[in-house]
């Protein structure tokens, strides 16, 4: 590894893995019992976009396969967090959307995380975490490209 940029690559991605494993170690530590990290990311994105989505559009946008999602989506709805619908055009196909039960969940683990979050952002620094994002952002968005 004498190339400089093959490196520098290694460093990046070293990085990247280490702060991922320690961030879920984190969460996973202060969101409410029962809850996963999974369960809250899709909460949290259902909240947000007050819209329904398909399990397919779930795992595409998580970047996980449809098993996974149906795994997340089977115990979110045991839980009373999400409402499964079918398709009324499609039978093979379910919407799913959060319920005022699930709404609440997402609230509560927010709350649970949220003086994590902040604490990092503030040891950090709020200019040099806005820095960072534009180029997180922009390497999602080649890794996505190229599948």
């Amino acid at each position: 590894m004498d190339d400089p940029v093959d490196a520098l690559a290694v460093s990046l991605f070293s990085e990247i893995l280490t702060v991922d494993q320690l961030a879920r170690h984190q969460l996973s530590r202060v969101l409410p019992k029962g809850m996963e990290i999974s369960h809250f990311s899709v909460l949290n994105h259902l909240a947000r976009t007050k819209s329904e989505k398909t399990p397919a559009q779930l795992a595409q946008l998580f970047h996980v396969t449809r098993g996974a999602m149906t795994n997340t989506i089977a115990k979110l709805e045991w839980a009373g967090y999400v409402h499964v619908r079918p398709d009324w055009d499609d039978a093979r196909r379910k919407w799913i959307s959060i319920s005022p039960a699930g709404r609440n969940a997402r609230d509560l683990a927010y709350q649970a995380i949220s003086p994590t979050l902040r604490g990092l952002v503030e040891d950090m620094g709020a200019d040099a975490v806005r820095h960072a994002i534009p180029i997180l952002r922009a390497l999602r968005a080649r890794m996505e490209e190229e599948g």
